[in-house]
């Protein structure tokens, strides 16, 4: 991981602390001597997730709910900067619930942007989402060109950003928001029914199930490692570039990959651990609502702005993921 300024004593909140990303983040904050204070409840996070971090003194957890304010009042109270993970993510998701997706994508962000003001926080990070550009055909997907929504997650992602601008313009609050793309990696859960493609996979071939794929394959996704993300996370929290602030920032590799070459990836990876998933076949099956066909970001701006550099292309994140997902699953 890349040098940033020290956090040594900084007082960070990370909420969804216990999820996927977050779970990460407090770590790597942890390592750099910041005093992290998680906010989970634990919806789609996971207590094993940060259980190693419980008996640290530099942790904190604070189980509750952004679509309460108070709660978010309690989690900004006397910190320096606010990592913003917490929602519910899932095309799928959102289209079967819209009504709940917005209350936590929309009402819990907008909890959160209301208590960093009152709780006079100097900088809010929070995960935005490539599902922003929408119906854009445009590749690579730039942050200023973005299409019509597809999905009611999409949306309230959008609509965060909105929020996000507005509070700088209204409030003078400080805000950083990253299009994360595809994300994966170590602790990313393999299951349930909105369980992200590469962890699903993981687990199907482990016991030697065919994994089916939305469509004929030929969708492709520009993935993105987890280390990179938390990269992008220290940038935006540490950056002293005041131009860097106030926007949004693709949170990718700059390459995509088509859902079949991955999934030929995954197989061939975790074959070298066991023969026999060479020969578990790929299925196919219908395309999915809401899915974009083709996404690949220009890192042109985090770059510019931020000095950004993918530590990890795609095949060198996804082995280190297979192999964490051998110790683990």
């Amino acid at each position: 991981m890349k040098n940033f300024p020290s956090l040594k004593g900084k007082k960070i909140v990370v909420t969804g602390g216990a999820g996927f990303i977050g779970s990460n983040l407090c770590e790597f904050l942890i390592s750099q001597q910041a005093q992290v204070r998680c906010l989970d409840n634990f919806a789609t996070g996971h207590r094993h997730n940060i259980e190693h971090l419980l008996k640290d003194d530099l942790f904190e957890l604070l189980e509750g709910d952004i679509r309460d304010l108070q709660t978010c009042q309690q989690a900004c109270e006397g910190v320096d900067f606010v990592l913003h993970q917490a929602a519910l993510g899932s095309v799928p998701r959102s289209i079967a619930d819209p009504i709940t997706t917005n209350a936590v994508n929309v009402g819990g962000f907008l909890n959160m942007l209301v208590a960093a003001r009152d709780q006079q926080v100097k900088r809010l990070v929070y995960a935005a989402s490539s599902s922003t550009y929408g119906d854009s055909t445009a590749l690579p997907k730039v942050e200023e060109n973005i299409g019509q929504p597809l999905s009611p997650y999409a949306i309230t992602k959008y609509v965060d950003e909105l929020y996000a601008q507005n509070f700088k313009l209204t409030y003078n609050l400080d805000t950083v928001g990253l299009r994360y793309f595809n994300v994966f990696g170590r602790k990313q859960d393999p299951q349930g029914a909105y369980a992200a493609v590469i962890p699903k996979f993981v687990q199907q071939f482990m016991k030697h199930e065919s994994p089916q794929i939305n469509g004929d394959g030929t969708y492709s996704r520009d993935f993105t490692y987890i280390d990179n993300v938390i990269q992008m996370n220290m940038r935006a929290l540490t950056t002293e570039n005041t131009e860097a602030l106030n926007q949004v920032y693709n949170t990718a590799v700059g390459d995509r990959t088509t859902i079949l070459s991955m999934a030929k990836d995954l197989r061939s990876f975790l074959a070298e651990k066991d023969s026999k998933i060479a020969q578990v076949e790929i299925l196919h099956g219908p395309n999915r609502q809401g899915d974009v066909p083709h996404s690949l970001a220009s890192i042109e701006k985090a770059q510019h702005y931020m000095g950004y550099v993918p530590t990890h292309r795609f095949q060198e994140g996804l082995k280190e993921a297979v192999d964490w997902y051998w110790e683990h699953l």
